[in-house]
């Protein structure tokens, strides 16, 4: 049977999309169990030194991360059987983690339904602008898609728009939303009883201390594994006639190879090819679904290091069929220069 066909993949995943409880279960205790361990050393931690406060916070950032995860599964309905406990259990840790379970479900469900598709660029991705879209405007334009595009934007600054401030009041969610409003009312106003909880016991200022650096370290990072997973050079860009779906998930998403401890704190969330093209499968069957089965290992391998140059990649090239980053456009303009039959007023490449 053809790997490319929608009954392979059908037939080779299936095994792999089933909830376990036991194994659910106990990913969220020992995620869940040592978060709140490392919160109360954080806290009493600040008695003595807050520099030791922040060396506690990583660890703790990167089970934020395996929070998230776990939240990010219940969205997909893969963590547990019951898609009424998923629901339950994705609003609390959306309390934990600063993003409302229900409006984060369906932005990102568009996300999968998307990826890939020029013409669909709507919620849920990083923007990204063809060479040509790019050259099409106007100058003030292109210095603001630069700006967006700078790597301190986008992971230093970024998480906290997202998830402080967007994540409290989404306007890029339409008004016929309504479930996905009124989920974030309730998570707003579960961490306004946080915060008054907080103000009566630990107080407020020790609840920012302790809880800033977790959200803002977890939140680059957690950024930074979306935009490495889609942002590399051969990724998978098409116009609505020629996308697939199959294709988008197998070459638009990466295999980020981490060291085993990483792939322990981010979920598994590396192997995200196979993520895509089968968000049913829980986060604890990814690593065995990748082993077991030969035609997920032929795609676009990341380490760490590779992953670095990823971060100067800022435009899709429809011609070379490949990203690109912006001293890509001193090339076309050596060319166009070069080109006798260049017209005067040619569209600056600046």
């Amino acid at each position: 049977m053809n790997s490319t066909s929608t009954a392979f993949w059908n037939r080779t995943l299936a095994p792999y999309k089933k909830s376990d409880t036991k194994t659910a279960v106990f990913q969220l205790l020992n995620t869940v169990i040592p978060f709140a361990l490392l919160w109360y050393l954080m806290l009493r931690s600040l008695e003595t030194s807050y520099f030791l406060t922040l060396l506690i916070g990583i660890p703790a950032s990167g089970l934020l991360i395996r929070l998230f995860i776990i939240q990010h599964d219940c969205g997909h309905g893969s963590f547990l059987k019951s898609q009424r406990a998923n629901n339950a259990l994705g609003f609390v840790l959306g309390v934990i983690t600063l993003t409302p379970y229900q409006y984060w479900r369906r932005s990102h469900s568009i996300h999968h339904a998307t990826s890939g598709n020029l013409d669909r660029r709507d919620f849920g991705e990083v923007d990204t602008w063809t060479v040509q879209e790019y050259l099409s405007k106007p100058l003030w334009r292109r210095g603001l898609y630069r700006v967006y595009r700078h790597p301190f934007v986008l992971l230093i600054l970024g998480p906290f728009y997202q998830f402080v401030l967007k994540h409290r009041l989404p306007f890029d969610a339409p008004r016929a939303w309504k479930r996905e409003w009124l989920d974030v009312m309730w998570t707003n106003l579960a961490l306004a009883g946080v915060a008054v909880l907080a103000w009566q016991t630990i107080g407020l200022k020790n609840l920012i201390l302790v809880q800033a650096p977790i959200t803002l370290i977890s939140g680059t990072i957690g950024i930074w594994l979306f935009y490495v997973q889609h942002q590399f050079e051969d990724t998978y860009w098409e116009r609505q006639k020629d996308w697939d779906f199959k294709l988008a998930g197998l070459q638009g998403s990466s295999y980020y190879d981490l060291p085993a401890w990483l792939h322990w704190f981010t979920g598994n969330i590396g192997y995200h090819h196979i993520h895509h093209l089968a968000s049913q499968i829980p986060n604890y069957r990814l690593r065995q679904c990748y082993a077991e089965v030969p035609e997920l290992q032929n795609v676009t391998r990341l380490t760490i290091r590779e992953s670095l140059r990823c971060i100067g990649l800022k435009l899709w090239d429809e011609d070379t069929r490949e990203l690109v980053g912006f001293s890509y456009l001193k090339t076309l303009r050596s060319k166009a220069q070069e080109a006798a039959s260049s017209p005067p007023d040619a569209v600056s490449l600046a």
